[in-house]
């Protein structure tokens, strides 16, 4: 694309890879499709990841997002994704997802919110540390939301264990965001995902997992009479390590 654009948009065909054994979209692969169109759209706004550590040594973080699904694409279909940002705040960089098919009808919506971070200091900085300059032009929230208010409803228990390792970290040598969505998928089990689908999800990370790191999921089920699941991850000493909250639906129902 020639010169800053407000609002990016590239097709996506969902391949092999990016399915599970039901021959739908996996959440994963749909955060993977994510991070590459943010990652295009910062490129193509002049604050892409090389940019961010060659001219100011930080890097972009996802932070919270939550992803409203209407319906999970499948093997073959195309989908375009278009994204967008929002003046920055003083710590948070806002920006949203629209998820179509080829007939124009929303598959899902999102919303996320990223900060920046010293790759050496691993802290997060003000983001007025970086210069943007957006091609605004107005455009709503795809959700109406305020992300991260919400808690455990009772006790979380145990559902399993997991060390981190080579093929979980990404480029900021910690566990990638879209790996936190397979973890929180493998608390349930292939009958479980059979009967239910995901209609919302919503993830905080809090802090960083590092190779090595074992992660202990732990999963409160007291809310699904409501079905809404409560999913959390900590590490070896205790320190949470993300939270999520997913609203699920049974599959025959859109």
């Amino acid at each position: 694309m020639a010169g800053p654009v407000p609002v990016y948009k590239k097709e996506y065909q969902i391949g092999l890879g990016d399915i599970d054994f039901q021959k739908k979209l996996k959440i994963s692969a749909l955060f993977n499709f994510f991070q590459d169109i943010a990652s295009l759209h910062a490129e193509n706004l002049g604050i892409g990841i090389d940019s961010l550590i060659s001219g100011y040594g930080v890097t972009w973080v996802l932070t919270r997002i939550r992803v409203d699904m209407e319906r999970m694409p499948v093997l073959g279909e195309n989908i375009i994704i278009e994204t967008w940002p929002h003046p920055p705040g003083k710590l948070e960089f806002g920006r949203d997802f629209l998820v179509r098919d080829t007939s124009d009808s929303i598959l899902a919506r999102a919303v996320s919110t990223w900060v920046i971070m010293d790759i050496s200091a691993r802290e997060i900085k003000k983001t007025e540390t970086i210069t943007t300059n957006y091609p605004f032009s107005p455009k709503s929230r795809a959700i109406d939301c305020r992300l991260g208010r919400f808690k455990a409803f009772d006790t979380p228990e145990i559902a399993y264990q997991r060390v981190i390792g080579y093929s979980d970290v990404d480029i900021n040598e910690h566990l990638n965001s879209s790996k936190y969505i397979d973890f929180i998928m493998d608390c349930f089990s292939l009958e479980e995902h059979r009967r239910l689908g995901v209609k919302s999800l919503e993830i905080s990370y809090m802090n960083e997992a590092l190779p090595g790191d074992t992660l202990t999921m732990y999963k409160d089920l007291s809310a699904s009479d409501s079905r809404i699941v409560y999913i959390e991850g900590c590490s070896q000493d205790k320190t949470r390590i993300f939270k999520a909250q997913l609203t699920v639906r049974p599959n025959n129902q859109t």
